[in-house]
């Protein structure tokens, strides 16, 4: 089992997949590798979603993880706890993870256990770099087009106001007022209907 500690922005995208692209080159950005995933939400059924929040119901969720990166297939079960103050800025989040040999096993215990699944979001993602400065450009099925750059120690993207400072200075082609998108909170409000 493994606990990843980390921050990260993640940015609505405002403009075409190909003016993004054209534009990260102009920029001096080059492709790199490119992944699948495929997130399963699992929510305990004794859980009374009615009055709850997007947010409160996920932290109450354990994602079942199908990737695909460069021909390898990777299968976790990940639990993420994030710190979030109440302007909706990611202050912190955590993630553990417990790789398994089958998703689909995973999915029959957690139904044995009473947790039923809520949402399945995919997404394709590239990853895009410059001078050891990485993005990821998500690609959210049915969904938007996010990109997602963490925090990295040691670096001049060590924090959130360093990649936000980076952000603004590359002028990416983005929405400006909210550096925190929540991608699961997004696809749960259509499915709820909220």
């Amino acid at each position: 089992m493994a606990i990843k500690e980390e921050n990260e922005v993640t940015v609505r995208v405002l403009c075409s997949n190909d003016e993004l692209v054209n534009y990260l080159r102009k920029q001096g950005f080059k492709s790199g590798r490119e992944f699948s995933l495929d997130d399963y939400y699992y929510i305990p059924s004794s859980l009374n979603i009615d009055n709850m929040s997007a947010r409160e119901i996920l932290s109450k969720a354990i994602i079942l993880r199908y990737i695909v990166d460069d021909g390898k297939i990777i299968q976790k079960i990940t639990y993420k706890i994030k710190d979030i103050n109440k302007n909706g800025d990611i202050i912190n989040q955590r993630a553990i993870n417990c790789d398994v040999k089958n998703i689909e096993d995973a999915k029959k215990i957690f139904e044995a256990l009473d947790y039923y699944e809520i949402m399945n979001i995919k997404e394709n993602d590239i990853i895009y770099y410059k001078n050891n400065f990485e993005l990821a450009i998500k690609y959210i099925e049915k969904g938007d087009i996010l990109i997602e750059i963490e925090t990295e120690p040691n670096t001049k993207w060590d924090t959130v106001e360093n990649i936000k400072s980076i952000i603004s200075e590359i002028n990416l082609p983005i929405e400006k007022d909210n550096y925190f998108i929540k991608k699961a909170e997004i696809e749960l409000n259509k499915i709820l209907k909220r």
